[in-house]
This record gives C-alpha cells, sequence and structure tokens, in this order.
C-alpha cells in the first residue's frame, strides 16, 4: 500500500517536472521568474516562500516553475545563513545597534528591535540581488536560445568561451 503511494507519487513528481522542463516561456518571463524567485527566497519567509513559489505558479502561467526552482537551488539553506548575517549587519548599520542588543548582554526585550533590523538589511539585499539576478538571467538565457541548447548542456558551453 504505502510503496503504491509513493510510487504513484514518484510518477506524478516525474510528470509535473517534464511539463515543467517543456515550458515555453519568453526569456524575459523565465529571468522574471528567476529574479522574482531570488528576492522570495533571499527574504527569511520560514519556508513559506516554497508555497507562495506554487501559489505564483498557479495564477500565471508566465511563470517559469524551473527558473523558480533554480532560485532555491541558488540560495539554499546553507547560503541563506550568510544573507542572514550580512542583512543583520546592514541593518545594524543603518539604524545602530538596538537597545538590548548587544552581543555580552543580548536580551529577549530587544527582539523586536532585532528582528527590524534583520528585516531591514534583508530586504535591502533582496532588492540588490534581485536587481543583479534579472540581466545575468536574461543573458543567459538569451544565450542559450541563441545558442539552441538544453538545459543541461548550458554549463559546458558557456564556460567553454
Amino acid at each position: 500500500m504505502v510503496r503504491e503511494r509513493l510510487s504513484s507519487l514518484a510518477e506524478r513528481v516525474r510528470g509535473e517536472l517534464d511539463r515543467a522542463l517543456l515550458e515555453d516561456n519568453s526569456p524575459s518571463e523565465i529571468a522574471g521568474s528567476f529574479s522574482i524567485g531570488v528576492f522570495i527566497t533571499s527574504m527569511p519567509t520560514l519556508g513559506t516562500g516554497l508555497f507562495l513559489f506554487v501559489v505564483l505558479a498557479y495564477i500565471s502561467d508566465r511563470i517559469s516553475k524551473i527558473a523558480l526552482l533554480a532560485s532555491v537551488i541558488v540560495l539554499n539553506p546553507v547560503v541563506k545563513w550568510g544573507v542572514y548575517a550580512a542583512s543583520f549587519w546592514l541593518g545594524i548599520q543603518l539604524l545602530g545597534v538596538p537597545p538590548g542588543g548587544v552581543p555580552s548582554t543580548v536580551s529577549f526585550s530587544a527582539g523586536s528591535e532585532i528582528v527590524v533590523r534583520l528585516l531591514v538589511g534583508n530586504l535591502i539585499i533582496a532588492v540588490v540581488f534581485t536587481a543583479i539576478a534579472y540581466p545575468l538571467s536574461l543573458r543567459l538565457v538569451r544565450e542559450c536560445h541563441r545558442r539552441n541548447l538544453e538545459p543541461t548542456e548550458l554549463p559546458a558551453e558557456i564556460l567553454s568561451d
């Protein structure tokens, strides 16, 4: 029973991946989808970002599911810890050290002040990442289309230039 359900689920996932790979999005739609994914993935969504990806893919056929997934791979959980640290540092640079937030005397009363600094820094970093992601991914997608490359051929072909 469990094996049949897992097999059925795996088959559905494969079917969805096949459909996603056959998407016919324009280069700007793919780059835009990747950029939206980078923005959402950069923010501290605590896992709700993936739910938001599903909602976006459901409500718009112009969203590239593969590009959204690629943004999750680029900003994976290991990388996100660095993003969070940089976000908090940037927030402190802009808003100052929160009262009660000095490392030797951190208290729970500083919680909301710490979160504000994290979110401010994170928003700025997400906007910068998004501004960089769009033109880079657009150029990459256009180059793939120009060379008529499959996604699996991309790294060797692009890096050989």
